[in-house]
């Protein structure tokens, strides 16, 4: 489960501390030279906002974003590990699905983000889409890599779809070649990815 985190805005619509990333958006989405930065605790937060602790500075800015507006991020949804499984791509900068998948009755997190990804491969290669495509599964960008998914979930009757889905997916990479780079998603820094299904 993720931690807990507390977001503090020094310019915003209205400068605060906030307890979600959501709430946080709302005041620096879209507001030029926007300043803020997420904490572990309400109290280092707290100290930050109030400038006790000099050396703590905002590291996002709405002016400056430290990720690319401009690419795709992608992301699973799952209930269980193994469970099913649902995945999709979404434009980072407005969260418009671009693409999903409705869902496999049993599979892994790290098979959905593997077959995000290279479902997000395929689609730019389509469209000559040149976007960074992120993700905020390390394991799942290794596997593409590697160009071979290596989840130690058992093949059965109950696993053949996803298994079936993955085996796809590795052949295309190897019979595919792109250019789109994938990014891993900084979660600490910039609150959950964008096509994040809000179940943690």
């Amino acid at each position: 489960m993720a931690k807990k985190k507390f977001y503090v805005v020094w310019k915003g619509r209205k400068p605060g501390i906030y307890s979600s990333w959501s709430e946080c958006e709302k005041q620096v989405k879209g507001f030029s030279g926007a300043s803020f930065r997420s904490f572990l605790s309400k109290e280092e937060a707290e100290r930050a906002f109030n400038n006790e602790n000099k050396d703590i500075l905002p590291v996002n800015k709405e002016s400056n974003q430290p990720y690319i507006e401009e690419s795709i991020s992608v992301d699973a949804g799952s209930h269980g590990n193994p469970g099913f499984v649902e995945y999709k791509g979404v434009c980072t900068k407005t969260g418009e699905v671009i693409f999903s998948h409705p869902g496999i009755d049993m599979g892994t997190n790290n098979m959905g983000e593997f077959l995000a990804i290279v479902h997000a491969l395929s689609y730019c290669q389509k469209n000559n889409i040149k976007k960074p495509i992120y993700t905020d599964s390390g394991t799942a960008m290794n596997w593409v890599k590697k160009k071979k998914a290596n989840s130690s979930l058992k093949r059965s009757k109950e696993t053949e779809e996803i298994w079936n889905l993955v085996e796809r997916a590795e052949n295309w990479l190897k019979h595919n070649e792109w250019n789109n780079p994938i990014l891993k998603w900084n979660t600490k820094e910039w609150g959950e990815i964008k096509a994040d299904y809000g179940r943690k």
